[in-house]
């Protein structure tokens, strides 16, 4: 009893002589909720990591497999005590979870699988997207919505369009995945630190993405005065089958630590309305020449969302794979809209 006279007990203060015990995480700043949709290896390890960055009061795992989403976010909350966060993580099954959430990352839905035609994962992974943004519409209204489902530009157009939100409001994972990969596969052919590479992957996440070389540098040195063109075709090209490449590695799975830092990288863009410039999927009305499609462009993010795209000068070369890009994404909304239901 003596030693509890000299220790102020986390969550607690004195009030007319009396200890008052404060909810779980008062006093945070941040984000109230961030609901993470998929309890898999990216969905989990996101969880993890916006946990250890203290972006939000709750952060809830939902999955429809019973015991998974609880168990991961358990396991994640035991480790509060060492690494110091606040952050109440919890794990649920029912969307009624989502209620009042003021960020929402799905991630969702089917990896292809072999036998599986692009048709049968736009179709499933569709009907995956239209049953959680029927969910978001009527349980969290105001939130914000990263969509990390594959095809993301496809699915991210999807979720918007079932959602009803306005465009600044939804986005997807996109440029930011595929830059990281891009700014690592250049600081190592150049031995320099991978945070002295900057530039932007542009155009869909996918195989017609569009590493932008012009526009890349390395302290503001360009890059293209630092490789040869056959170094650097080779980088693009490795950067195209950046996820790929894992896949084949893995044998059995794909990749989540990057894609899970990368979608941290957006939720705390908003949680601390930092308003990053970062090649995300977005809604484009105009810019570059393109309507009515997500893809990916460079946006401002902050505490709003999509605050605005920014349009970069391309070479004709650059701009000409952004337009095949678009395309892509276009065909694959087309077969979406003419698969039944």
């Amino acid at each position: 009893m003596a030693l509890r006279r000299f220790l102020r007990f986390p969550g607690r203060e004195a009030k007319g002589g009396a200890r008052v015990k404060r909810p779980y995480g008062a006093g945070m700043t941040g984000l109230g909720k961030v609901v993470v949709l998929g309890a898999g290896n990216v969905g989990g390890s996101l969880a993890q990591r916006l946990a250890e960055m203290d972006l939000a009061k709750e952060v809830v795992v939902f999955d429809i497999v019973e015991g998974l989403p609880q168990g991961k976010a358990l396991d994640i909350q035991e480790s509060a005590p060492i690494l110091g966060f606040s952050t109440r993580v919890t794990g649920a099954t029912s969307l009624d979870a989502i209620a009042g959430a003021d960020v929402v990352v799905e991630t969702a839905g089917l990896a292809r699988k072999p036998g599986m035609s692009r048709s049968d994962l736009l179709g499933k992974n569709a009907s995956i997207i239209r049953a959680h943004a029927e969910a978001v519409r009527t349980k969290a209204p105001n939130s914000i919505v990263v969509v990390v489902t594959n095809p993301v530009d496809v699915m991210t157009y999807w979720f918007r369009k079932m959602v009803g939100f306005p465009p600044a409001r939804v986005f997807g994972e996109s440029g930011t995945l595929d830059t990281a990969r891009f700014r690592w596969f250049v600081a190592d052919a150049l031995g320099v630190a991978p945070r002295d590479v900057t530039g932007f992957v542009l155009g869909s996440h996918g195989d017609t993405m569009v590493p932008v070389l012009s526009l890349t540098s390395v302290s503001g040195v360009p890059l293209v005065k630092l490789l040869p063109a056959d170094q650097l075709a080779a980088i693009v090209e490795r950067s195209k089958q950046g996820g790929g490449e894992i896949v084949n590695l893995l044998k059995t799975g794909s990749a989540f630590y990057a894609p899970s830092a990368s979608q941290a990288e957006l939720v705390r863009a908003i949680a601390r309305d930092e308003h990053r410039l970062l090649p995300v999927s977005v809604h484009l009305n105009g810019e570059f020449g393109e309507k009515d499609v997500y893809i990916g462009a460079p946006a401002v993010l902050g505490r709003a969302g999509v605050e605005r795209v920014v349009e970069v000068d391309l070479t004709a070369g650059e701009r000409t794979a952004f337009t095949a890009s678009v395309a892509a994404v276009r065909e694959d909304l087309r077969i979406l809209s003419e698969l039944p239901g």
